[in-house]
């Protein structure tokens, strides 16, 4: 469902991200906040997200839009306080991705991948929903529910919710309840097709805090589970499947692990030591801390069956792998990672580089990364956030 995302060749994305870069469409830099500025993230927006909200990636050949990067811009948003960014992006994302039936009583989940068609114009590419997507979104609202004491935005989340555990949400046997990539196109012949890193834990266990009825701290076990039983030598695969009571390898996209499965160690890195399941699944992969300690480097791809790896992996993964490595308490590769983070922080920011632009995924997982490390935001052990501005500005709240 998602195979656009992120393959397209470094020359040629580097040269469509440089076009579009000079489009007027684009952003200025948010200004600073009065309180704790985040100028990573204010670049963020200013490089990725148009004046309506929408994030575009620019690295691929339809200027595609998705469903997971608004989610994450959302996030980014409240790490942020950047209350009128946020209400853009859910702006665009209900009237585009939802086609405006997005509300307390009439949700339509948001179409994964919009952008440039065929005939030059734009729109939803692919209607099919991503629950990773899904999920961080309902995460989105509920905290900024809570954190801007506004709670219009839980109506939005409930709504959401209940359509994520119907569409979404199956229980399959021999394991239990699990969360599918999407609603659609996923089990076919009595195969389950599963993605590990569309299981963040600590938004699965925010939302089970949310709905503590709902399946999911079911589906929080159930994906220790997953990665634990898919990672043989550490490595967790991008996809991976159900059949027959077991996990098996993917049948469509085989064992490699790469930009999707950069995720799974980022998120937990991300989850809080508290959380009874952190240490456990720090454990199950820990397979890429032993690959840098050996080589200086995370692969571009490995092959989660037999460890051999093809290529040095992109800038940007070194930002997912900075909370997991620090979670882990590896100071020589914590420190191997934030001297490559300043080189692509360098680098990008740099205008005298303009051969050199923004890559997308490269962009969002440096701000997970090193918003995290940088002590911008935590998640407690039931997965509310935590972020810095909460406590240190002491008007954030009116503010907002």
């Amino acid at each position: 469902m998602r195979a656009l995302r992120y393959r397209a060749p470094r020359a040629a994305a580097r040269l469509m991200i440089a076009l579009a870069l000079a489009a007027p469409a684009i952003a200025h830099a948010a200004p600073p906040a009065a309180c704790d500025d985040w100028s990573a993230y204010r670049q963020f927006i200013a490089h990725f997200m148009q004046q309506d909200g929408r994030i575009v990636d620019f690295s691929t050949a339809v200027q595609q839009t998705t469903s997971e990067g608004q989610s994450y811009a959302m996030f980014f948003a409240l790490v942020a306080n950047d209350r009128a960014t946020f209400d853009r992006l859910l702006g665009w994302t209900r009237a585009n991705l939802s086609g405006g039936r997005f509300d307390a009583d009439d949700v339509t989940l948001p179409a994964w991948q919009w952008g440039r068609k065929p005939d030059g114009s734009y729109g939803v590419l692919d209607a099919n929903a991503a629950s990773d997507a899904d999920v961080w979104i309902a995460y989105d609202l509920f905290e900024a529910a809570r954190l801007w004491r506004a709670p219009s935005y839980a109506k939005f989340a409930w709504a959401l919710v209940t359509q994520i555990e119907k569409q979404e949400v199956v229980t399959l046997a021999g394991l239990g309840p699990m969360l599918l990539p999407g609603p659609h196109g996923f089990q076919t012949n009595g195969t389950t097709r599963l993605n590990p890193s569309y299981l963040p834990l600590p938004v699965l266990r925010a939302l089970a805090a949310e709905a503590p009825s709902a399946p999911w701290t079911s589906v929080a076990q159930n994906a220790y589970t997953l990665v634990k039983s898919t990672a043989p030598l550490g490595f967790s695969p991008d996809w991976a499947a159900w059949r027959d009571g077991r996990f098996i390898v993917d049948p469509k996209n085989g064992d490699v692990g790469s930009y999707d499965a950069i995720r799974v160690y980022l998120w937990a890195g991300l989850t809080d030591a508290a959380d009874p399941l952190a240490k456990p699944w720090l454990d199950a992969i820990g397979g890429m801390r032993e690959r840098i300690a050996q080589t200086g480097v995370p692969p571009e791809r490995v092959a989660t069956t037999t460890g051999a790896a093809q290529g040095e992996a992109p800038l940007g993964f070194w930002g997912a792998l900075l909370p997991y490595l620090r979670a882990l308490n590896d100071t020589r590769a914590v420190n191997l990672a934030q001297t490559h983070l300043a080189a692509l922080d360098t680098t990008q920011h740099n205008a005298a580089a303009p051969d050199h632009p923004p890559v997308y995924y490269d962009e969002v997982l440096m701000l997970f990364g090193t918003g995290a490390a940088d002590g911008r935001y935590r998640f407690d052990a039931t997965g509310r956030l935590a972020p810095r501005w909460e406590n240190l500005c002491p008007s954030a709240h009116a503010r907002s």
